[in-house]
């Protein structure tokens, strides 16, 4: 049999059962289908969590207080021996490769202006914020260094400043946080959400201030900016020893940037993975189709498979037509599934910006292998069937 008839046979056989051939190309197509969409869905989310964790760069470490158990507890939920100090946050700027640290200390309290009042987040920080977490003033200016213990002031987030003071500017203008007066020195660039905290609505004081309003006898955390260059381990290890020499043991935490982002990208690694599983169960299925379909195609044409042996076509060119029989309608239904699978990850991502979606075409690659490996796999044992007919018994059941 000459290739072109061989492959006319195949899509005449095709196109002569259409609704057994659609029913089979449909469990294909939505097996890849599930697989491109859910594995696009979970890119998405991947990509879209990593981004806003390093939103303020890579390559960052905090310590924060008490030593993280095995039980999972970090130690800032619970009393440490010696608290984290503006001492200690002082010493960390002397550490090789560090090149800013800041102070933190974190809580909620009520911000008034103008007869207005908003209860939003409050940072105690340092003056190196904008340089550590990439956090750049609109107007005005941050906090400016200050070894006097803190001088009021504060600078408010875009969206507090617009809750308090609307449209007018608010620099110079008088502020209570807490009870306690403040006067406003500048007002943030606008940085958005992570994880659906408003970064926005904020108010930065300086970090002694921060100490006595929250009535906090040490620091939540200290973050260190270190160099791009530098190991983030090695800088890291020093920043324990040092640590080390000033506590006398280790109660503290280390957390580098890089660590974070890691475990976070095998969290995700492994969703994006469980939502593939799934998708694959569907191609499973289609694939149970795809044999059931042939094994009925075998029995049905017994006097056609008679016919082509009596007119001298081989065994092993009756399995090859069943083979690639089956090896088209996987195809076609990988084909469908990508486009509806692909077309559907960019309409949700039109119509749902939240949601993030973003096509993994090793994924897409790997549906349309597997898709075609199913339909060969499953056309196997109906094509030996076939080849193993005896011509003159298939012909005598016509």
């Amino acid at each position: 049999m000459r290739a072109p008839d061989f492959a006319t046979y195949v899509l005449t056989a095709v196109r002569a059962q259409r609704g057994r051939s659609l029913l089979t190309i449909t469990g294909i197509a939505i097996g890849v289908a599930t697989v491109v969409l859910l594995t696009a869905i979970g890119e998405g989310i991947h990509r879209f969590v990593l981004a806003e964790f390093s939103q303020f760069g890579t390559n960052l470490i905090a310590v924060t207080p008490g030593k993280t158990s095995t039980m999972g507890l970090s130690g800032a939920m619970l009393s440490t021996v010696r608290p984290l100090s503006l001492a200690d946050a002082d010493a960390l700027e002397q550490v090789p490769d560090v090149e800013a640290v800041v102070a933190v200390v974190q809580g909620n309290a009520a911000v008034e202006a103008d007869g207005r009042s908003r209860r939003t987040m409050v940072f105690g920080a340092g003056p190196k914020v904008p340089e550590i977490w990439a956090m750049r003033p609109a107007i005005g200016r941050f906090l400016p260094e200050d070894s006097g213990g803190g001088r009021p002031f504060a600078v408010l987030g875009a969206t507090l400043s617009e809750e308090l003071f609307g449209s007018h500017s608010p620099l110079g203008a008088r502020i209570r946080v807490g009870g306690e007066p403040f006067r406003v020195i500048g007002v943030m660039a606008r940085k958005g959400q992570m994880l659906g905290f408003d970064l926005d609505d904020t108010v930065f004081i300086p970090v002694q201030r921060a100490l006595a309003m929250f009535d906090r006898d040490g620091l939540m955390e200290i973050d260190l900016l270190y160099d791009r260059a530098a190991d983030s381990s090695a800088v890291a290890e020093r920043v324990r020893e040092l640590l080390i020499r000033r506590h006398q043991h280790e109660d503290f935490s280390i957390t580098t940037q890089d660590q974070m982002l890691e475990v976070l990208g095998s969290v995700l690694d492994v969703l994006t993975l469980v939502v593939g599983a799934l998708g694959a169960i569907s191609l499973a299925v289609g694939g149970i189709g795809i044999l059931t379909i042939m094994t009925i195609a075998v029995r049905e044409r017994r006097a056609e498979i008679g016919l082509l042996r009596a007119l001298g076509a081989s065994r092993d060119q009756i399995m090859g037509l069943f083979l690639l029989e089956a090896l088209l309608l996987a195809l076609l239904g990988g084909l469908a599934g990508l486009i509806i699978g692909a077309g559907g990850a960019w309409l949700i991502g039109l119509l749902v910006p939240a949601l993030p979606t973003h096509t993994a075409w090793d994924f897409v690659l790997i549906a349309e292998v597997t898709a075609a490996s199913i339909g060969l796999l499953a056309g196997v044992l109906p094509a030996l069937r076939a080849a193993a007919l005896d011509p003159v018994a298939a012909l005598h059941e016509e």
